[in-house]
């Protein structure tokens, strides 16, 4: 059985292919949160699934009383909604750093959370 290091394959490769392999993409996340954002589609793949729940209870609960002839009560996902869209960068970041500085050490997560 051959390993990766006899191919030419070194420590800061393998540590790039996981890094890639496990980073987060902003635009999957912007995709979620335009396509699913009302159901919290964006904050379980960010990792925030207690308030992807609360996020989608909200969202039936305001539907419901929509349907019924009330629309107050849809409101208040739709602005959690519009926060959303502005808090994913710093997420995605965090994330990607975390995961970076796991990797590397920390060396390297500094310069990426500049970015």
């Amino acid at each position: 059985m051959t390993t990766m290091v006899e191919h030419g394959v070194g420590a800061d490769m393998r540590a790039l292919m996981a890094f890639q392999a496990k980073k987060k993409s902003m635009g999957l996340a912007y995709a979620l949160l335009v396509l699913f954002g009302g159901f919290g589609a964006h904050r379980f793949y960010c990792g925030r699934i207690v308030s992807g729940v609360v996020l989608a209870i909200c969202t039936f609960i305001g539907l419901c009383v929509y349907c019924a002839g009330n629309a107050t009560l849809i409101i208040i996902p739709g602005i959690w909604w519009l926060i959303d869209a502005c808090l994913i960068p710093g997420w995605i970041a965090k994330h990607n750093a975390r995961l970076l500085a796991a990797l590397d050490g920390g060396a390297s997560a500094t310069m990426l959370v500049a970015m």
